[in-house]
């Protein structure tokens, strides 16, 4: 790597580091202060809303990505134009397309970095971040059934106890022409090894040509069609959970024939936040080659907050729209950064072509 793409790229990353020291401290204040609005519910402490608040910080970086390859690309680009070091630069012959190859370096380890972050830190922080807050904060009137289909068998567990037990189990196995032939109502479940449930207190009817019949069991084995490593991540929202888990409950789902848009689209967008944060970074570009006495540098980043509001927005409603109409989850998470990045290389190489 030759001596500018040094310099620049440790301008970059500087730039980041900057943008993220603003903007974390920020949206974790707010974050913090909607969590205040709950302390003294069923026992939720402020002590407990501060943990919550520090284990949902990484999740919060993850999601600023863009926004601070964007405002740091723009910072400290900037600060080398005001300083007139791009116009001795580009009077020496150094295009647009290269600098701009040096800032998609520069987001790439950004992106990377967060990608990392996403799957071994953020995920596993925020689910125990949301059981903390489920422990200490119950939400009675929440339904948390768990619903799951496969062979002719439909299976609703109604809650997951500490320890994950599963409780208030209903049972309904149907023959091939979809009629009913037997429920099983029970207490709760112990999971045993080899995908057996041992189903305790159970309510067994059975019916038949014969008619129906009724039985009271102390036990009864059946053989589990949710598998018990799954059981955590069901009760969980989709953004909480890493790209791995994403993919083995996506897979699930649809093996039980159930819908799976939502978690579909949530692991697109994840693969999508990569690019979308190599086209904000591109985008600090043409904010950079503006001319210096055009706008001030503070300008600059607020047109460029208002530019990554905007794409937040939209992406946003892509997502509410996609899940709505139940379109293509790969379209939907990939598409939007695809058409960023395509927008941000096309305005850089017009600076190579002298069209400012």
């Amino acid at each position: 790597m030759r001596i500018l793409e040094r310099y620049l790229l440790g301008n970059l990353l500087l730039g980041f580091v900057a943008a993220a020291a603003l903007l974390l401290p920020l949206f974790s204040t707010l974050d913090l202060v909607g969590e205040l609005d709950d302390i003294g519910d069923a026992g939720y402490s402020l002590g407990q809303a501060l943990q919550v608040t520090l284990m949902t910080l990484p999740r919060r970086a993850i999601e600023l990505g863009p926004f601070i390859a964007l405002l740091g690309g723009i910072a400290a680009l900037g600060q080398l134009s005001m300083s007139q070091e791009l116009s001795v630069l580009r009077t020496a012959g150094v295009s647009a397309t290269r600098i701009g190859l040096t800032a998609l370096l520069a987001g790439t380890l950004l992106a990377g970095g967060l990608g990392a972050l996403d799957e071994f830190v953020a995920s596993p922080l925020q689910q125990k971040a949301i059981k903390l807050r489920a422990y200490a904060k119950p939400d009675n009137g929440k339904d948390d059934s768990i619903w799951a289909r496969k062979d002719g068998q439909v299976v609703r567990i109604g809650s997951l106890a500490t320890g994950r037990v599963p409780n208030h189990l209903e049972i309904f196995r149907f023959d091939e022409s979809n009629h009913l032939q037997e429920y099983i109502l029970a207490d709760r479940a112990e999971i045993q090894p080899g995908g057996l449930w041992q189903l305790h207190d159970v309510r067994l009817k059975r019916w038949s040509d014969e008619g129906e019949s009724v039985e009271r069991l102390e036990r009864l084995e059946w053989r589990a069609i949710l598998p018990d490593s799954r059981l955590d991540e069901v009760t969980l929202p989709p953004y909480s959970l890493s790209a791995r888990q994403l993919r083995g409950y996506v897979h699930f789902l649809q093996n039980t024939g159930q819908p799976s848009i939502q978690f579909e689209i949530a692991l697109w967008q994840k693969l999508g936040v990569p690019i979308l944060t190599l086209a904000m970074i591109l985008f600090a570009l043409p904010f950079t080659f503006a001319p210096v006495r055009s706008t001030g540098l503070g300008s600059r980043l607020a047109l460029g907050a208002v530019m990554g509001l905007l794409v937040y927005i939209g992406n946003k409603s892509l997502v509410s729209l996609g899940q709505l109409l139940k379109l293509n989850a790969m379209l939907v998470g990939l598409l939007p950064a695809l058409v960023l990045l395509g927008t941000a290389l096309a305005l850089v190489r017009r600076f190579d072509r002298g069209k400012p």
